[in-house]
């Protein structure tokens, strides 16, 4: 939608993703990603960690259940979404605070220092599609052609050139 704060943030996941579902059955899973800031001091000729920001993310439906399913505590991600109003509230020794939260669009896990292996899932009550490399779905296709009376040409292939 326009208007909407889109970013981008790189961070590691404070704990495992929590999948609830809605009454009506939708999926939601909520994760804490932490960034922390690290510039290089040239005076002591090191590395200086700065404050760690904390965001909440949210992902609905099945990327939510994706999430679940393959993210864990300390994930190294990348997470692209929509950031939505900061909400205020005191903590237990009555200090004031503001809690960042993003609706995520995309998520993945940051192949900066892992390696990660994709497994694609099958669409819910779809058709498969032929896949235009051949494979499985056209070997099974072509071994059901002959019960096809259009899947067969009226003329036999021939060995000549064609042109």
């Amino acid at each position: 939608m326009a208007g909407e704060v889109v970013i981008t943030i790189v961070g590691n996941l404070a704990d495992d993703p929590e999948l609830r579902y809605t009454q009506a059955g939708i999926a939601v899973a909520s994760v804490r990603v932490g960034s922390t800031p690290r510039t290089f001091n040239r005076a002591t000729n090191e590395f200086v960690d700065g404050e760690t920001v904390w965001i909440r993310c949210t992902a609905w439906r099945e990327v939510g259940e994706n999430v679940a399913q393959t993210l864990t505590k300390g994930a190294r991600v990348v997470v692209t979404g929509r950031m939505k109003p900061a909400s205020a509230y005191q903590t237990a020794q009555g200090e004031a605070r503001a809690s960042l939260e993003l609706e995520i669009d995309e998520i993945g896990p940051s192949l900066r220092y892992a390696t990660a292996t994709v497994t694609k899932r099958a669409r819910e009550g779809s058709a498969q599609v032929e896949s235009p490399w051949g494979g499985a779905q056209a070997e099974k296709k072509q071994a059901n052609s002959g019960a096809d009376a259009w899947a067969n040409p009226a003329e036999a292939p021939s060995d000549e050139a064609p042109f």
